[in-house]
């Protein structure tokens, strides 16, 4: 890996609503808090120079949540990066409560959204939040309800753009009645294709889609991932990486990761170029994990 000619830029950009260009390939901040997405990390300087190591490779995409430690991937943003440099775009999410390691309960509702926004605000030390993301839909508040308090405070300039989290594309059509949306992140990658219709969809009206999880089902396919890795010298996440970067042009991953090594190597993805005949391969993977 030349480290030298490491740089996000080199996966393409993305216009988010129109408004926002970032580089096609991001950095998910949740890994940075401590076990069970619970508390401070064990290494706080090691997280700090991650996120600014990010930012030195081109990374104009960082993904977020107040929901992350709580709170403490935001505060480690700000930490690390305020003032942000030019370009820099920060996604955070809210519906989630966080009752202890491991455990997530749902609440958006508009009080509780407000208040995550402004808490997030603080936070990030900003005056209005680039890309603001409902979490999930909560199952015993009414969605459109969620939505009308975000196109609320976009409205009030406390967020700029809006975008979902874990959704149906029956969700996102009843949002967009509400608000424009910008991007969805739902779980997805090769092997894990449950929201492909989704991926369609955004692509077709020019929503950003932003996998989590990208490896997935990966160990599934092992042999197949690790035979292209190696024509590639590459990892298997890496190859991972090059999947969905070709599977869209509105495809923005952000693998995270509480590793500098691991980051730059997640970096070099966006520089490989998978053949026709290998992305085939891969996206053939979910018929051969149905047979088994």
């Amino acid at each position: 890996m030349n480290k030298k000619n490491l740089s996000a830029s080199l996966a393409g950009d993305i216009s988010l609503g129109g408004e926002l260009s970032v580089h096609r390939l991001g950095f998910g901040a949740m890994r940075l808090t401590g076990d069970g997405i619970w508390g401070p990390p064990k290494d706080r300087k090691g997280a700090l120079a991650i996120l600014r190591r990010a930012v030195e490779l081109d990374i104009k995409f960082i993904d977020t949540a107040d929901s992350y430690g709580p709170y403490v991937s935001e505060e480690l943003i700000a930490e690390a990066l305020f003032p942000y440099p030019a370009g820099l775009v920060i996604a955070t999410k809210g519906g989630w409560n966080r009752p202890g390691p491991n455990q997530w309960t749902h609440d958006a509702t508009p009080a509780h959204l407000r208040n995550a926004v402004e808490g997030s605000l603080k936070r990030l030390r900003v005056n209005r939040i680039d890309v603001y993301q409902l979490h999930i839909p909560d199952p015993v508040v009414s969605f459109e309800a969620s939505m009308e308090t975000l196109a609320q405070l976009r409205n009030e300039g406390k967020i700029r753009l809006v975008a979902l989290s874990n959704v149906t594309q029956e969700h996102i059509e009843r949002a967009r009645k509400i608000v424009p949306i910008v991007s969805v992140q739902n779980r997805y990658s090769f092997a894990d294709r449950e929201w492909d219709y989704v991926v369609d969809y955004c692509e077709r009206h020019g929503i950003g889609f932003i996998p989590w999880f990208p490896l997935g089902a990966g160990r599934v396919a092992g042999d197949v991932l690790e035979r292209i890795a190696r024509a590639h010298e590459a990892t298997p996440m890496q190859i991972a990486l090059a999947w969905l970067l070709r599977r869209s042009p509105i495809m923005l991953p952000i693998p995270g990761t509480s590793s500098i090594e691991h980051l730059e190597q997640n970096v070099a993805a966006a520089s490989l170029r998978l053949s026709d005949e290998e992305y085939q391969k891969l996206f053939a993977v979910p018929a051969l994990v149905a047979s088994r």
